[in-house]
C-alpha cells in the first residue's frame, strides 16, 4: 500500500523559516565541528544547553539541518561519478522526481539555462554509469543528456556559512 510507505528521504530542499541568531550559531559551529558538544555551544552562544538540544533537534526536524560524515566517493570505492544534464520535452518536474527517488542521484536539480535538469550520479563502475544514463534516456519526455565523468575531486566541502541578510540586522551589527 503506497500510502503507508515512509517518505522518501531528499534531504534539505525545502524553503526554510527564519532564523535567529541562536540558530545561526548552531549551524555555524557544527560546520565548523560536526562533533562539537552542545554544552561548548550553549557556552558560547550564551544560552542553557537545553536550549541548543531543542534548537537542534528543530532545525533538524524542519530540514534546515542535517549533520552527516562526508566520504569521499572514491576512498569507498565508487569508481565512476559524473554529473548529468537532462533536456526535456515539457516541464521536467516528473523526470526530476522519478530521478531523486534513485539512490545513486545524490543530487537533482531542475535549472535554467541549457539543461532543464542536472543530476549528479554515483556509481560503482562505468558499466552502472552507462546503464543509469540509458535509464534517464528512457523516461518519457527525455530529449537528450550529456555526461560529464569525474576524473578529479579536487575540492567537496560544505562549510559556506551562514548568509547574512543585511536587512535584518541592527544598527550596531553593522557598525
Amino acid at each position: 500500500m503506497r500510502g503507508a510507505e515512509a517518505p522518501e528521504r531528499r534531504g534539505a530542499v525545502s524553503v526554510p523559516r527564519s532564523l535567529d541568531a541562536v540558530d545561526q550559531s548552531i549551524i555555524e559551529a557544527l560546520q565548523r565541528n560536526g562533533r562539537e558538544s552542545f554544552r561548548r555551544i550553549a557556552a558560547s552562544v550564551g544560552v542553557s544547553e537545553a536550549t541548543i538540544r531543542a534548537r537542534y533537534a528543530r532545525l533538524c526536524e524542519d530540514d534546515i539541518l542535517q549533520v552527516t560524515g562526508i566520504t569521499n566517493p572514491l576512498g569507498l570505492g565508487f569508481e565512476a561519478q559524473a554529473m548529468v544534464g537532462i533536456r526535456t520535452t515539457g516541464p521536467p518536474d516528473s523526470v526530476a522526481n522519478e530521478i531523486a527517488t534513485w539512490h545513486e542521484a545524490g543530487y537533482v536539480v531542475i535549472t535554467a539555462g541549457q539543461f532543464d535538469i542536472i543530476v549528479e550520479l554515483l556509481c560503482g563502475d562505468r558499466r552502472q554509469l552507462l546503464d543509469l544514463t540509458n535509464r534517464i534516456r528512457a523516461l518519457e519526455t527525455v530529449v537528450s543528456t550529456e555526461s560529464f565523468l569525474y576524473l578529479e575531486l579536487l575540492k567537496q566541502i560544505y562549510d559556506w556559512g551562514m548568509r547574512v541578510r543585511h536587512d535584518t540586522l541592527s544598527a550596531a551589527e553593522v557598525r
